[in-house]
């Protein structure tokens, strides 16, 4: 990515995530912000380094956000 291309924004989908529980949705900056969201939330950059600033600081939890890739054994942490 160079200077001028804005980056896209961030869509944290908990549906989609593979370690959706309630022990680890609770410590989930969405969970804990927001509450249990009905639908994805998007996060523009500016928004997403804020709140990676707030839990780099210990003000929030991280974003726990895990997707899958290609299947079960591989996965990335959004987070």
């Amino acid at each position: 990515m160079n200077d001028m291309e804005t980056p896209a924004p961030m869509v944290v989908d908990c549906d989609s995530c593979l370690v959706r529980c309630a022990a680890v949705c609770a410590d989930c900056v969405v969970s804990v912000l927001l509450g249990p969201p009905a639908d994805a939330v998007t996060f523009d950059p500016d928004e997403r380094a804020a709140l990676d600033t707030l839990a780099a600081s210990g003000l929030v939890p991280p974003l726990r956000l895990v997707v899958g890739m290609d299947g079960p054994e591989h996965h990335v942490e959004a987070g």
